[in-house]
């Protein structure tokens, strides 16, 4: 069924034949537009911009260096520079906001000023399809989040719960007793089982076989560090796949909401909220627009939660003594033996929610959300003009040492202390903030827990050979490398 992420990328420039040439010469003209644009404005300087990383080729700027670990350049350049800094890539110029104090010029800014249109319209447009997200203006994409918002809601997550169970419990009927297997794989396909069955409709889950979770893989495959820099009518083979498995996925789409519409049935779950839903001028969304938004839906959370189930499977898999605390949480609160999942049971496993958010801040699946400068900012002394790309990165806000005690560990107990939260409002943000958090953030967790908790009253994991994932930063979204996992059933 559905392939990982991590091998879309490396395929975008497999082109043969004429259709190579094509591509060569495309981004041949790219590189000379942007160098154009460097010469022209490289010469312009201002004693209070914020200090430049240097680098010393022009237009790829510091590009090879940030490729290679994005992470460890940007803590190096903001243990060297301080809280603000600039780097020169691809011709242009991104400003980074380090730590909670000048992030909050990111979080609190309203979109005319730092608008993110701009930056991943290109991106999700041709995955998502026009009409939604980021193709539309501002005060759309507010309105259809608050949409999506009223379909995520508490209720709605109760009835989730033994949904997500069944499909866990289905999925992992084919792994046996013991052995060894790829953990994100598993993941990437589970739950996109369990977010299509909670949240987009019986007709939907009912079409999801292998046809549809390659259709999947070939959207995401869209999310590559080439589609957020080339122009997406590039005839590259990740493109060229991702425009098809766009047009097949809306016809699928388009069939289930016309099932829906036929049927008569008003089932309680997001299909039908976004059928329901209208606009502030009482229009409706179109099936065009119902069909995208759904598309969105699932793949935004899809990225989160696969990479973060993953993430978390093999920080239990490492530390075994909280592995065995984890489960003895669970036997405390829902007795042995296990009393079902519910709502409320969730909400009790206190270290497991803490594992999860430990893991999110270690493990964040997001390098880098980016904004483009559309006014003069000011922060920490330093003026960001127009033009700026502005940026915060979650792996590095969540583990600088001037925010985090002992960054490197995993340790779900520094959540017990009360004064985290305030203390880390804007170093932790693995799900961004303010107006711009992810309306997702919710469910994810209960997805989460609610897949973990059922995993490990199941299996005893361990690492294969003691090996922990190296992080995959050829991709936008960081998934583990190697993820194979050894498990065993639990006998006790």
């Amino acid at each position: 069924m559905m392939e990982g992420f991590s091998g879309f990328v490396t395929e975008a420039f497999s082109c043969c034949n004429r259709q190579t040439t094509i591509s060569v010469l495309a981004v041949c003209i790219i590189f000379v537009l942007y160098l154009w644009r460097y010469v022209r404005t490289s010469g312009s300087s201002q004693k209070d911009l914020p200090p430049l990383v240097p680098y010393t080729i022009p237009f790829l700027g510091s590009a090879l260096d940030f490729g290679i670990n994005p992470v460890a350049f940007l803590e190096n350049a903001y243990y060297k520079y301080g809280p603000v800094f600039s780097m020169q890539m691809m011709g242009k110029t991104f400003t980074y906001v380090v730590g909670s104090d000048a992030s909050a010029l990111f979080f609190n800014s309203k979109n005319e000023d730092l608008n993110a249109e701009e930056i991943y319209g290109k991106l999700v447009t041709p995955v998502f399809g026009k009409g939604v997200a980021y193709d539309v203006p501002n005060n759309v994409f507010m309105e259809q989040k608050k949409m999506f918002k009223t379909g995520l809601n508490i209720a709605q997550f109760r009835a989730h719960i033994p949904m997500i169970i069944e499909e866990t419990e289905k999925y992992f009927e084919r792994w046996g007793d013991y052995g060894k297997k790829d953990l994100f794989h598993a993941m990437a396909e589970l739950v996109i089982l369990t977010a299509s069955r909670c949240l987009q409709g019986k007709e939907i889950r009912a079409v999801l076989n292998e046809e549809v979770a390659q259709l999947y893989a070939d959207l995401d495959g869209g999310f590559s560090h080439e589609a957020w820099l080339l122009p997406a009518w590039l005839p590259l083979p990740s493109f060229r796949r991702r425009d098809a498995a766009h047009k097949r996925m809306k016809q699928i789409f388009h069939g289930a909401i016309q099932k829906r519409r036929e049927s008569g049935v008003r089932d309680d779950d997001m299909l039908q909220t976004l059928i329901d839903s209208t606009y502030k001028d009482g229009t409706h969304l179109t099936d065009d627009q119902i069909a995208g938004m759904l598309i969105g839906l699932l793949m935004a959370g899809q990225h989160t939660s696969s990479t973060s189930s993953s993430w978390m499977g093999f920080f239990l898999a490492k530390n075994q003594a909280l592995q065995k605390a984890v489960v003895e949480e669970q036997k405390m609160v829902c007795g042995t033996p296990y009393q079902p999942l519910s709502f409320e049971v969730l909400k009790d496993l206190d270290l497991l929610d803490r594992c999860v958010k430990e893991t999110l801040r270690l493990r964040p699946p997001i390098m880098t959300m980016m904004r483009v400068v559309k006014t003069e900012q000011e922060v920490k002394g330093y003026k960001i003009p127009p033009g700026h790309q502005i940026c915060v990165s979650p792996p590095v806000n969540q583990h600088v040492k001037d925010s985090w005690e002992n960054p490197d560990e995993f340790d779900p107990d520094r959540y017990l202390n009360p004064d985290i939260t305030s203390e880390t409002k804007f170093s932790y943000v693995p799900f961004g903030a303010g107006r711009h958090r992810c309306i997702g953030e919710q469910f994810a967790y209960v997805q989460i827990k609610t897949i973990w908790a059922t995993l490990l009253r199941k299996y005893k994991f361990d690492l294969v050979g003691g090996y922990f994932p190296e992080t995959n930063f050829t991709t936008m979204i960081h998934t583990p490398k190697n993820p194979i996992i050894q498990y065993e059933r639990r006998k006790e």
